[in-house]
């Protein structure tokens, strides 16, 4: 698995507005901003990320995956 790779699953798997990946091929860390995360707590934002990427969590094709996300709006606010 490539960052790349990793970046163009998530991206095909929901709306992104903006999309930073970075590993080192088997411990991933992702900054995720996308509406798809509105109205939801961040357990519910990170299962729809687990979504998007199938099982290729459980096959450890991507052994770990630490994220931040974030609404457009939220997003907003840390770029200040």
């Amino acid at each position: 698995m490539t960052a790349e790779k990793l970046k163009q699953l998530l991206a095909a798997g929901m709306p992104c507005e903006y999309l930073e990946v970075e590993g080192d091929g088997r411990h991933w860390f992702a900054v995720i901003v996308s509406t798809e995360f509105e109205g939801k707590r961040p357990i519910a934002r990170h299962q729809r990320v687990y979504a998007a990427l199938g099982d290729r969590l459980a096959t450890e094709e991507v052994h770990a995956l630490s994220m931040k996300t974030f609404t457009p709006a939220e997003w907003a606010v840390q770029q200040d």
